[in-house]
């Protein structure tokens, strides 16, 4: 009898384990990564030349690149020197956000440049035939944002749609923004509408650094939610929308619009990877891969970086693996 009464009590405590590990199961690890993983608003592509090169906040650019996408070297910067017109925007010529493409025999690289707490900002755009660090050559200002506007002109995602050249760009200030490109220049169309594609119900608005993907017959952009910077404080997690058409309107899978909250939460913190968010989606071998930073618990809160593959459900909607 003991042994029955044993067997039960250890039933019992499993299944009280069960919607732990369930949870879990919900929110995978990043894949293991040797090298150097410090990084934090991470763009990944893989290059012509086969190897991968990340780029993201830090230094001019910081550069990571890798022969397998599991070890990464520390490859300097993208540029040797800040660009002049960057101190319009802050002190120290402190580029944010990169965002990576490649088009019309070159590499596109852009970026923001603010000042914490302020939409007085700018995205740049530079090109490179390679897309190596130290090749870059820089072509100025794409779009500005001001004090009396109501969006803020940082964290760029190019995408294109349509025959088109689009970029999704925002942070707080009323969330998250488009507008239409010059294919030629890589700048802003003049007098382009600027659409507007996600944002909460209260301030601060935060809901920042976009990402659009193309997937079936639908666009989904990818967004940050909550607060980035913080370490082990932070509280970024990604989420999710989709429309038929580039510029929205982008729903969740209950059909509530991302322009009044919506969103489906595609990864949050969990275990030692806190903060999961500064997200973009690159293509490797005809998969789609996830790539954001997470506070490293086990490790003072170092931002590190993370990818995970993208699987799509039979209805649609991206998952984690």
């Amino acid at each position: 009898m003991k042994r029955f009464r044993l067997a039960a009590v250890l039933a019992a405590a499993l299944l009280t384990l069960l919607p732990t590990t369930a949870q879990a199961a919900e929110y995978p690890d990043p894949v293991p990564l040797t090298g150097q993983q410090i990084i934090h608003d991470p763009t990944v592509i893989r290059l012509k030349s086969g190897a991968y090169a990340a780029y993201s906040t830090g230094g001019i650019i910081g550069a990571r690149l890798s022969e397998d996408r599991t070890h990464w070297d520390d490859a300097g910067n993208a540029f040797t020197e800040p660009p002049s017109w960057w101190y319009e925007y802050n002190d120290t010529g402190d580029p944010w956000a990169p965002d990576i493409s490649y088009r019309a025999g070159r590499y596109w690289l852009y970026y923001a440049v603010s000042s914490w707490g302020t939409n007085h900002s700018a995205i740049g755009v530079a090109t490179s035939r390679s897309g190596v660090p130290g090749t870059w050559t820089d072509h100025g200002k794409v779009l500005t944002s001001e004090t009396t506007d109501t969006w803020n002109a940082i964290d760029p995602a190019v995408t294109r749609a349509d025959g088109k050249l689009w970029m999704a760009f925002g942070s707080y200030w009323t969330g998250i923004r488009m507008v239409e490109l010059d294919p030629a220049t890589g700048k802003a169309v003049p007098g382009t509408t600027v659409h507007h594609l996600a944002t909460r119900p209260d301030a601060p608005y935060a809901v920042e650094g976009p990402y659009i993907v193309r997937h079936g017959r639908f666009y989904y952009l990818f967004a940050s939610y909550d607060a980035c910077c913080a370490g082990v404080n932070s509280t970024y997690k990604i989420r999710v929308g989709r429309s038929t058409s580039i510029t929205g309107p982008y729903v969740d899978s209950t059909g509530t619009p991302l322009l009044q909250g919506g969103g489906d939460l595609l990864l949050e913190g969990h275990g030692r990877y806190i903060g999961t968010g500064g997200q973009s989606v690159f293509k490797d071998d005809g998969k789609d891969w996830l790539a954001y930073h997470y506070y490293d618990a086990q490790d003072e809160g170092t931002p590190k970086l993370g990818l995970n593959r993208l699987s799509w459900s039979k209805e649609g909607w991206p998952q984690v693996v």
